[in-house]
């Protein structure tokens, strides 16, 4: 695995990077066998999203907020903070479209 913007962060990173992937790959898997599943409804399929965050947040959510504070301590330590604020500036994210309001994807 590759090591963070600081030493101290790798080990949070690292952490982080494990929890993400297994809850990843348990979301992936039976999202990829229903999709094709044409009985499954729009409904159902928001649920099981909504269900998935939960799991994600309860699982991996406190790790990522502790590796998320401590790369931000590190670009403010490192003085990258004006960097990316002019990165942001001359090339703001945009907001992806809203998904098709028919449901048909």
């Amino acid at each position: 695995m590759a090591h963070s913007l600081s030493p101290e962060c790798t080990p949070l990173k690292h952490e982080y990077d494990a929890c993400f992937n297994t809850w990843f790959e348990g979301y992936l898997e039976p999202a990829i066998a229903n999709a094709n599943t044409k009985g499954r409804s729009q409904g159902q399929r928001i649920e099981y999203s909504k269900q998935k965050k939960e799991e994600y947040d309860s699982k991996c959510g406190s790790i990522w907020t502790k590796y998320k504070d401590c790369v931000q301590k590190a670009v403010t330590e490192k003085g990258l903070g004006e960097l990316l604020s002019q990165a942001r500036q001359e090339n703001p994210l945009r907001e992806p479209p809203p998904p098709d309001a028919s449901g048909s994807s």
